[in-house]
């Protein structure tokens, strides 16, 4: 399973640990992931996925995953929250 946020797409980068006599050595910086599972209210279901807890702030502060989903690209999506999205988009064809 890859470090990479399903919701933001954000993942791991690549920088130095610096020592106090300034000598680099390469590290990796992995983003906080975190098992949530979040409710859709208008397909009334609920999915997991795993999500950078920044992301999970951002979906909070744009009112929920639904309004998330349909705000973001698809390419910054994975292919099970690209999924959820186009069951939105017909959700809300229908209704």
């Amino acid at each position: 399973m890859s470090r990479i946020c399903e919701l933001t797409g954000k993942g791991r980068q690549i920088g130095h640990n610096v020592s106090h006599a300034n000598n680099k050595t390469k590290r990796v910086f992995l983003p906080n992931l975190q098992n949530v599972t979040l409710l859709s209210e208008k397909l009334d279901r609920s999915f997991k996925f795993r999500v950078s807890t920044q992301g999970l702030r951002s979906v909070e502060h744009n009112g929920g995953l639904d309004n998330w989903l349909l705000k973001t690209s698809d390419t910054k999506l994975s292919q099970r929250a690209r999924k959820v999205k186009r069951e939105l988009q017909k959700a809300g064809a229908a209704a």
